[in-house]
């Protein structure tokens, strides 16, 4: 009887109170575009799915009648949709709990809120396969939305209003995935499709929840300045505010600060501390014009403005005279004002401001959108606009695209050109010409001289430097951001090379004959291996280059011969200096693995891999990361890689423990440093194969002024005998720090 008391879901008394309420505003802001029959048969479905204990709460005890009611007043007020979208928000619990179906809601309602609910299934279905979003079945999503645009909006909206709501939740795990997914994916999205209002809450919100200590410092010390900044703001608007008036523009003004997320990231771009901070507000100067003089009044405010206060011309964005492709419209200027403190100031017309804080509704409500008449052209409009970043391979690569990601820069005779962000000096060199990218040096950007590692800026006035002497590097396909860069920057390395490695090897063969020793091929490769060169053609290199003396080449090949003809027994003791083992171990982890791992939600028998970057053994504290190829990869919690996975990769990340008897035999790496004494080697070596259940694959060690340091590769069991290992080598006299890696 209890069981069933507590099963039985029940609207408490201020929840009840805050449904009536949203039912009448909605009733009054939706209900023109309602058919005559709609709200009731909407009733008889929520009544009929109360009555028959279909409605549960989500994973926050959240209400979900509420919760869908909530989130249609946000879609309605914030991004301007109608009938459709509301029905299908409040009948998509019942559909997704399978007590309704697509087809009986296209015969209620229609076709358009049929095919709504229809993506938020595909999404739901999505989700429930696969918590972690990832590259193939984020196209998919996306491929859903394709179907309704209405689809991506609603989303959008019932993540803020799910944000808003879990301030308060002790569920943390659900809690910090929620902040997570809005900041890498809801808040992206928002900002793609002109919501800012949307965008810089969701923002906020997941700060907040993922960054507690940081959004409250910067919170109170914005209360704490705030009487400050109010006066300052005041006494920054009034002469403009004089002029204007001189000038006949009806116009208002307003100061608004910047979101604490937004102050978040300057703090770390510019690495310094909040009060490092300077342009912590925006003024906004918004003109009452008629449609025809919007951009000549724009530019008036903005002759005003710059001839009181002193102007940045780097930081002008005139997004009036070409508007983003979300239909936003406005003027940005950085000037300087009193204090010598920078302020931003906006200037744009009613019209453009109703379209910045609403979205591209608002843009194409301007174009007689009343209802849901005409709304396909706005749709097919925010499709068009997210059809255009299709190019997403990973999600890193998809957050870019979501963002403003381009620069224009000016050559000196004038030309316009186009380049991603965090371009280069040498991205243009390279864009110019391959001869010119190859003897670049540096440039003078607005008439400064800077390297060629210098991010181009838009409004940059670029003229390359170059010299007859300057040749391509290795380094230098990390500086640049281009794909036609790089191409071309291995195309001269792979010349280079060649010519380097011929000339290299001229080099080589004429000091043997010189010094009438016979060169064989077979004893330089293994000299070439010994002096650590992974690839020959790097020895050439460095040959080449003079960075390794031929003599010193010789000496080590005459020294490899005699060793090599020395017979084995009449060979001295010797001290760690340049000793390597190495044992043919085929596989990391043993056959025969009885070691379980329990990944995410209790899944077992999930295909994954040990990561080669910090070789989890048994008993490791670990986690799970799923790759771009879907497979699964095991890192420790410890693992050097670990914070920036966190990071980048929130969404990736599952959880992962160890389970099974550990009676498998996983291989890791230790660092050992210590004095080089003679028989250093025996004694670490002994101690290893005196334990039966340990294996050595290999030992490759290296002398100093008299301290050796080198790694030991040991197959182990688990983190118990690890650890005792770990002990016992200490113990070993001359041993200074053992460490694993």
């Amino acid at each position: 009887m209890q069981q069933n008391m507590a099963d039985k879901f029940e609207f408490t008394a201020k929840e009840r109170e805050e449904t009536l309420a949203l039912i009448d505003h909605l009733r009054t802001t939706v209900g023109p575009t309602l058919k005559a029959d709609d709200e009731g048969k909407l009733r008889i479905r929520l009544n009929s799915s109360l009555m028959n204990n279909q409605v549960h709460r989500d994973v926050f005890g959240l209400n979900p009648i509420l919760s869908g009611l909530q989130t249609a007043k946000i879609v309605v007020e914030e991004i301007g949709l109608k009938r459709d979208a509301v029905l299908a928000i409040l009948l998509h619990p019942s559909v997704e709990d399978g007590f309704m179906t697509i087809e009986e809601v296209r015969s209620e309602f229609g076709e358009s809120p049929a095919r709504i609910l229809h993506g938020l299934l595909r999404i739901s279905e999505l989700y429930k396969k696969n918590p972690v979003v990832e590259s193939e079945n984020f196209r998919n999503l996306l491929l859903s939305f394709a179907e309704d645009m209405r689809v991506i909006l609603i989303m959008i909206a019932d993540r803020v209003r799910l944000m808003r709501q879990i301030k308060d939740n002790t569920n943390d795990e659900a809690r910090l995935e929620v902040s997570q997914e809005a900041a890498y994916l809801y808040a992206p999205l928002a900002h793609k499709l002109g919501l800012y209002k949307l965008k810089s809450e969701l923002e906020d919100l997941s700060l907040k929840y993922l960054e507690h200590d940081v959004y409250y410092m910067i919170r109170e010390k914005l209360n704490a300045t705030k009487e400050t900044r109010d006066e300052y703001i005041a006494g920054f608007i009034e002469p403009i505010r004089q002029k204007l008036e001189a000038a006949g523009l009806k116009f208002h003004m307003k100061g608004r600060t910047k979101s604490i997320h937004s102050i978040w990231q300057k703090m770390k771009k510019q690495k310094c501390a909040f009060e490092g901070i300077y342009d912590l507000f925006a003024i906004r100067i918004i003109i009452d014009s008629p449609i025809e003089l919007e951009k000549m009044q724009c530019w008036q405010a903005y002759s005003i403005v710059t001839d009181m206060y002193q102007p940045n011309p780097k930081r002008l964005r005139d997004w009036l005279s070409v508007p983003k492709s979300n239909g936003y419209e406005s003027l940005h200027i950085t000037v300087l004002g009193p204090e010598k403190k920078w302020v931003e100031v906006q200037i744009r017309t009613e019209r453009m401001d109703e379209v910045a804080e609403r979205g591209v509704a608002a843009h194409w409500r301007y174009k007689g959108v009343k209802g849901e008449t005409g709304l396909d052209e706005w749709l097919n409009n925010i499709r068009s606009i997210l059809e255009t970043s299709d190019d997403m391979q990973v999600m890193d690569q998809f957050k870019m695209d979501l963002y403003e990601d381009e620069v224009f820069v000016f050559t000196p005779k004038g030309d316009l050109l186009k380049f991603p962000k965090g371009a280069t000096v040498l991205d243009f060199a390279y864009h110019i010409h391959s001869k010119v990218g190859n003897a670049c040096t540096g440039a003078r950007i607005n008439n400064k001289v800077v390297t060629f590692r210098e991010q181009l800026h838009s409004g940059d006035q670029v003229e390359i430097m170059t010299s007859s002497v300057q040749k391509p590097k290795q380094d230098w396909l990390n500086i640049v951001k281009t794909s036609r860069a790089k191409a071309k920057i291995k195309l001269a390395l792979k010349e280079t090379q060649v010519k380097e490695g011929l000339f290299a090897k001229e080099m080589i063969e004429r000091k043997f004959k010189n010094r009438k020793i016979e060169l064989e091929e077979s004893l330089m490769t293994r000299l070439i291996k010994k002096l650590k060169f992974k690839e020959v053609s790097e020895f050439y290199k460095q040959i080449a280059d003079g960075v390794l003396d031929v003599n010193t080449v010789i000496d080590g090949y005459l020294e490899l011969k005699h060793r090599e003809q020395t017979p084995t027994g009449d060979q001295p003791a010797k001290s760690a200096e340049g000793f390597s083992l190495q044992h043919n171990q085929e596989s990391q982890k043993s056959q025969g693995n009885d070691d379980v791992l329990v990944i995410d939600r209790n899944l077992k028998g999930i295909d994954f891999q040990l990561a080669k970057c910090c070789q989890p053994i048994y008993g490791d504290d670990v986690f799970g990361f799923v790759t771009v190829n879907g497979g699964i990869k095991i890192h420790r919690c410890d693992c050097p890689n670990a914070a920036e996975l966190r990071k980048r990769f929130g969404y990736r990340i599952v959880k992962a423990r160890w389970s099974g008897k550990g009676t498998s035999m996983y291989s890791i790496t230790l660092r050992i440093v210590g004095n080089d004494d003679i028989g250093i080697v025996n004694n670490l070596t002994s101690i290893i194969s005196k334990d039966e259940k340990l294996t050595l694959r290999s030992i490759s060690i290296d002398s100093n002024d008299g301290l050796f340091s080198g790694n030991l590769v040991v197959n182990i069991d688990d983190t118990s005998r690890l650890e005792a290992l770990i002990k016992k080598l200490k113990a070993v006299k001359g041993v200074k720090q053992v460490t694993r890696i």
